[in-house]
């Protein structure tokens, strides 16, 4: 089993320890292998969506414990393919993505519409597919920020997905227009069987003052969290928070001193705590995103993330660019490392 203990260095105490203080874990529904019988059975979803999300918890490495890995590679459009995908070329194949997926034991692959599309037929039926359908593309010039659709549920479906992603950039002018296009997309989406993904992500500059970054602050990822549940997404992907107070050092919307007082610390598990809350208490499985890669520190990144989000009370972690942007074989490693985090009976939640 991997050294979770030796990877978190001088946090390991802290991270493995800490009880989490505001809101206790009996108050959460929480992960586990009956969490389609015992939580979204009694929901409106209907048997063919419950069918393919049990798909998606029970298969790969995870398979059973009701936790997920998921590799998203969507960064051709939302990033370039040449940043995406200069540092392991061999990954513009579409065939590559999903046998890393595979490989690497996750629960399901995330891409395009025209990556899954181009090996349906060889793979659907040995992995769940979710199929990102919106996205920001930086092609056009001066670069724009606003997530578009790419293709439509009935593609998706005919192409054999499991489920449907999407992204809303939460507080931007073109949020309004995003929330009413994704909710008619999961719709569609639940009509014909298929669960639904939401990138519940913040985008303004305005959200960063004085050189913090509150675009992942826990009180406003947590209400982008709560809007995305609304519209009836059955798993939400957030960043990890870093900080709190966005609702007060912005000066906007409403808050409750009460949040930052007694609901959560400054502590990394508290923080995500609050995240996993506004997933209706954990009714909606909360996955953290596993970020960018930095290089010779994104294991022990990536198992920090995971601690903190099976710590919190989360579902899982998506993870892409620490996984494909290094050789194959490290790429796997990390994603097995990740997945022991959840399989280590010794990891609780706090």
């Amino acid at each position: 089993m991997t050294d979770i203990q030796g990877l978190l260095g001088d946090e390991a105490e802290d991270l493995l320890s800490h009880t989490a203080q505001g809101i206790p874990k009996t108050d959460l529904v929480l992960p586990g292998h009956d969490f389609v019988d015992r939580v979204v059975a009694a929901s409106d979803r209907s048997p063919r969506v419950l069918r393919n999300l049990q798909s998606l918890f029970d298969h790969g490495r995870l398979g059973g414990t009701g936790y997920v890995s998921i590799l998203p590679v969507d960064q051709g459009i939302e990033h370039s393919a040449v940043s995406a995908f200069a540092a392991n070329p061999r990954y513009l194949d579409p065939k590559n993505i999903v046998e890393l997926a595979i490989e690497g034991g996750c629960n399901a692959v995330a891409s395009t519409l025209g990556v899954l599309g181009a090996v349906s037929r060889r793979y659907a039926h040995k992995i769940p597919f979710i199929v990102k359908i919106n996205h920001n593309e930086l092609l056009t010039y001066p670069n724009h920020h606003d997530q578009i659709l790419f293709g439509n549920v009935q593609q998706c479906f005919d192409l054999g997905a499991a489920g449907v992603g999407a992204t809303v950039y939460f507080g931007s002018e073109q949020s309004d227009r995003q929330l009413q296009e994704v909710s008619e997309v999961f719709a569609q989406a639940h009509e014909l069987g298929m669960f639904t993904v939401l990138w519940c992500y913040l985008r303004n500059s305005a959200f960063k003052k004085d050189s913090v970054d509150y675009s992942v602050s826990a009180d406003l990822t947590g209400q982008a969290n709560h809007l995305g549940v609304t519209i009836e997404a059955d798993i939400v992907k957030q960043k990890q928070p870093e900080n709190n107070g966005g609702y007060r050092a912005l000066d906007f919307g409403r808050t409750d001193p009460i949040l930052y007082r007694t609901l959560t610390t400054d502590h990394p598990v508290d923080l995500t705590r609050w995240q996993v809350a506004n997933c209706y208490m954990g009714r909606v499985g909360l996955i953290n995103s596993g970020g960018a890669s930095a290089g010779t520190g994104d294991l022990a990144q990536a198992v920090r993330t995971a601690v903190i989000n099976k710590r919190a009370g989360g579902t899982g972690l998506i993870t892409g660019r620490k996984a494909f942007q290094r050789p194959t074989g490290e790429g796997i490693e990390l994603l097995h490392t990740v997945q022991d985090v959840y399989l280590d009976d010794s990891i609780t939640i706090a």
